[in-house]
């Protein structure tokens, strides 16, 4: 097998201990040390995710930052169903479909009016009001301190920062991240100073430094009239009701729409039902959880949108009777013929908490492509989303851009539960693929005799968008055994082999309780992924 590529010194794959214990899983070993500092001065689970939350903006804002939304889901021992904080933005006042449709077939993917007001910072406010155990200021400390006096550049984010020179070098928030005018290089120390301020204000007089007065000003001042300071004032966040489903003696609960998350669910209702081989090698295996997310992705588009304007009931979407009727047109034979959704990347991170009262908080936060907008507001180190690009042009289409309507989104995070115990959390990056990967190792992890630390090194698989009459691809980690790839084109599967470790496809993070202990496991394809215990 090819090995995995370098890691960072600080970072570590997989922990187990005690269910006492404080355990985080994140993309990078500076968040998962800011949660366990941050429960080790008082503060629970939340207040843990809070302060990864934060300092993974600054350490790698080509994967998340407080220009972006925020939805988490919350287990507190005893409840029959985890809290869910929907903390997505809102299209501004300012924007036209109809202005946009004189220029563009479909929805562009960046450009000013697909700006939305970020709900990462009002997020974090209520998640620490009404559940944390500390003042926002504290779980905001280490992130502070990091902008102010400095981090390491890790591989990704330098390269990163070299893909996005063109478009982001001259900004004056982005002058932290080019020293001297150059990408910062892998092992350079840097400070973000602007942002730093930005977040200091948040520590000191609340959200209200964000949302109103000169941060507020500098974001409308760059959305070429789409979001105004009053749309940014008015940003609120919404607790809602998880969707659930019963599955491999669990019950899985996700965001509902706007956001995509029911797909994973979905799928792996249909996975289950299937009965494929418990052996990851088996190619029946492989082909049963591609045919799963088949069955599913392609009516993506038309049923995630605004709540609001959604055509069917959250609850409705993994409903077994709705399910059941996708389950008979699949075979562990051969390929079933469906439509999907186009191809959409994205940058995010998701990270999760769990202390040793059994709190546990599984949170996504994004600025969707990577650094989001490619704009950022001037003076204030922050990059804004492009979450507008997930809305459509359509004519009365429920996920027309319209002002004040929340855009599709791809975050799916995960919690699991039995019996109002919390079994596991889980969650990726990865844009529209999420609910791909999340599929695999949820399967690896919850249905296959495979070994617990050999999940998130197996080898994967992600399928790109087909539309009507086109065949679709399915692509394979390189070291995919030969007999797997085999399997699936005898069974009518298009496969091309990829590189090995393709950090894109991923990072993954999950905390679990098995046999009586716990364990945190992150993912071997981004090399500063830290799984942590305390």
């Amino acid at each position: 097998m090819n090995q995995p590529p370098p890691r960072s010194p600080a970072a570590t794959l997989l922990v187990s201990g005690s269910l006492e214990a404080a355990y985080v899983a994140s993309p990078h070993f500076l968040a998962s040390h800011a949660a366990l500092e941050v429960m080790e001065r008082g503060g629970n689970a939340v207040d843990g995710a809070i302060a990864a939350n934060a300092v993974q903006g600054v350490v790698a804002p080509d994967t998340c930052g407080i220009g972006g939304d925020l939805f988490a889901l919350i287990h507190r021992p005893g409840d029959d169903k985890p809290l869910c904080l929907n903390a997505s933005g809102r299209a501004g006042a300012g924007v036209s479909a109809e202005k946009l449709r004189q220029t563009y077939a479909e929805m562009p993917y960046r450009h000013p009016w697909t700006i939305t007001s970020p709900g990462c910072v009002a997020g974090w406010a209520e998640l620490a009001t009404r559940h944390g155990a500390v003042p926002l200021s504290t779980s905001l400390g280490p992130a502070i301190e990091l902008a102010s006096n400095g981090f390491p550049v890790s591989p990704e984010l330098a390269g990163s920062l070299i893909r996005l020179a063109e478009m982001i070098g001259g900004q004056s928030s982005a002058q932290a991240l080019y020293p001297g005018g150059v990408a910062a290089t892998a092992g350079e120390s840097i400070r973000r100073p602007d942002l730093a301020r930005t977040l200091a204000a948040i520590a000191d007089f609340g959200p209200d430094a964000f949302y109103r007065g000169k941060v507020a000003g500098a974001i409308a001042a760059v959305t070429d009239g789409g979001l105004t300071v009053d749309d940014l004032a008015a940003t609120t966040v919404d607790w809602v009701e998880p969707i659930g489903v019963d599955l491999f003696g669990l019950t899985g609960w996700t965001v509902p729409p706007n956001t995509q998350g029911y797909l994973t669910l979905a799928a792996l209702w249909l996975f289950e039902r299937l009965r494929p081989p418990t052996d990851p090698a088996d190619p029946a295996y492989v082909h049963a959880a591609v045919e799963a997310y088949r069955a599913v992705a392609w009516e993506r588009d038309d049923l995630v949108a605004d709540p609001a304007t959604a055509p069917m009931d959250p609850a409705d979407l993994l409903a077994p009777a709705r399910l059941a009727q996708r389950l008979a047109n699949l075979s562990l034979e051969s390929a079933a013929s469906w439509p999907s959704p186009a191809p959409a990347p994205g940058g995010t991170a998701f990270l999760c908490t769990r202390d040793g009262t059994g709190l546990g908080v599984s949170l996504i936060q994004s600025n969707f492509a990577g650094i989001g907008a490619g704009i950022s507001a001037d003076g204030t180190g922050v990059f804004l989303q492009n979450r507008g690009g997930g809305f459509n042009l359509r004519d009365g289409h429920p996920n027309e851009l319209m002002p004040g309507r929340r855009p599709l989104h791809t975050l799916a995070p995960t919690i699991w539960t039995r019996s109002q115990e919390l079994r596991m959390m889980l969650g990726t990056r990865g844009g529209q693929y999420q609910p791909q990967l999340l599929i695999q190792l949820a399967a690896h992890l919850l249905y296959s005799d495979a070994p617990r630390a050999l999940g998130q090194p197996l080898p994967r698989w992600q399928l790109d968008g087909w539309g009507p009459g086109a065949t679709p691809v399915l692509k394979v980690e390189e070291r995919t055994p030969t007999p797997v790839v085999a399997g699936l084109e005898a069974r009518g599967q298009t496969v091309e082999r990829v590189s090995d470790w393709n950090p894109g496809w991923g990072p993954m993070s999950v905390i679990g309780v098995d046999d009586g202990e716990a364990f945190a496991s992150v993912d071997p394809r981004v090399s500063t992924s830290a799984a942590l215990t305390r």
